[in-house]
């Protein structure tokens, strides 16, 4: 399961036009440090692009989806750390993928569809199609 823990407001680059997303986190992931060999603790979160106006997507946090935050390979690029400055060279993001469907379904079958309650707080929720 992910959780909706967020919502953001991006701009197309397209057309300049403003849409909602919402940032999806998944479960408790423990993962080895390549520097001192410890473990941590950690989780894994992505955003998906959304059809909702605000209110909307602010009501959806706290949402439960079937499906989880996976790693998928790209092209390469520079991330920045917000807190701390530090410039990485990652060749991979974070995606979601639905229960049951594996990473080369997502891939090569084009985006995968995120269903959610069709109410929210006794109010429609428009449809993703």
């Amino acid at each position: 399961m992910v959780t909706v823990i967020d919502y953001a407001k991006r701009q197309r680059k397209k057309d300049g036009s403003e849409f909602f997303v919402l940032i999806l986190q998944g479960g408790l992931s423990l993962v080895k440090s390549q520097n001192t060999g410890n473990y941590y603790a950690t989780v894994k979160q992505c955003s998906i692009p959304s059809t909702f106006d605000e209110s909307t997507a602010k009501a959806l946090i706290g949402e439960e989806v079937p499906g989880s935050v996976v790693k998928k390979q790209c092209e390469p690029y520079e991330w920045t750390n917000r807190e701390t400055g530090e410039v990485l060279n990652l060749a991979h993001r974070w995606v979601y993928l639905p229960e049951g469907a594996t990473l080369e379904e997502a891939i090569f079958e084009g985006d995968p569809e995120v269903t959610m309650a069709s109410h929210v707080n006794n109010q429609a929720v428009p449809s993703l199609d």
